[in-house]
């Protein structure tokens, strides 16, 4: 199937990772605290909308009240528009520490006309270079579209508007750590980044075209929580304390997945001969999703 074929179809059609009842909708005003940027930072629209701003001075970023420990997160984000080079736009999930463990999607920015970058990682117990990187079969300024995290101890599943784009599965058999022993927050941030995140630092910041904001909208968890349980709206949805997902990838899904890996990842740590001469690392031989 061609790049062009109908996305509306494919969403509808994948049945992926759906809950036995409503995810909870989030208020930013309640869910979030703005953590740095000053001003730059702003909740608005009843606590439905945040956006978050760059400036040459400084950026802006905002952290989760709750911390969470398996379940599905969606957040509706509109990337920094027009000559957005040197921007990088995070939304993440991590736990503290030297030993931490994080679930990130990154957004590199570009100049006007060409594509962000959607970096990919995983990181356990302190240790990431997992990266996978795409690009996007839109344009992530003009609208809205949904990022979704699924996180189980079976596997992490990467989503942009409920459909696929990457798998982590655990490996620790193989002798690969996975993170499931530390609840996570939800972190985001909008920051300069002209040293690395466009064409490898060669394209720098324009700060000419500053202010650069970012926004979101649209925040739902459906996850157990460190500092309540698992909410009892979805007591339908958990058995002796763990979150239980319905539909996780069927067939369809599997085949939307790798159509997505095949046109737009355009990086992938376990076809990385440079950085891994002799052997790539174990968890790359599970080719299954």
């Amino acid at each position: 199937m061609s790049p062009s074929s109908s996305l509306a179809t494919v969403v509808a059609a994948i049945l992926l990772v759906t809950m036995s009842g409503s995810a909870y909708s989030g208020n930013f005003l309640d869910d979030f605290d703005l953590t740095w940027g000053d001003h730059r930072g702003k909740i608005f629209n009843g606590g439905n909308m945040l956006s978050l701003s760059l400036d040459k001075v400084s950026g802006s970023g905002f952290k989760s009240k709750k911390e969470y420990l398996f379940g599905r997160i969606d957040m509706q984000l509109k990337l920094v528009a027009g000559n957005s080079a040197g921007t990088v736009t995070t939304y993440y999930l991590s736990s503290e520490g030297a030993t931490h463990d994080e679930i990130d999607f990154e957004f590199l920015g570009n100049e006007t006309g060409k594509p962000y970058v959607l970096h990919t990682n995983v990181f356990a117990q302190g240790k990431g270079n997992k990266e996978q990187q795409f690009y996007l079969w839109f344009d992530p300024t003009k609208n809205f579209h949904t990022y979704s995290i699924v996180w189980r101890p079976q596997h992490i599943i990467f989503l942009v508007d409920n459909l696929p784009i990457r798998v982590f599965n655990n490996a620790e058999k193989l002798g690969v750590p996975f993170p499931k022993n530390q609840p996570m927050r939800i972190y985001s941030s909008l920051w300069n980044a002209d040293d690395w995140a466009t064409r490898g630092g060669l394209v720098k910041t324009d700060w000419s075209k500053a202010p650069f904001t970012a926004y979101y909208r649209g925040f739902k968890a459906a996850a157990c929580t460190v500092s309540s349980g698992c909410d009892p709206k979805f007591k339908s949805s958990f058995t002796d304390g763990k979150l239980q997902v319905a539909n996780e990838l069927n067939a369809y899904g599997r085949r939307r997945l790798r159509w997505v890996q095949k046109y737009f990842m355009i990086y992938n740590y376990c076809s990385d001969l440079k950085r891994f001469p002799r052997e790539f690392p174990p968890e790359c031989k599970r080719s299954k999703f």
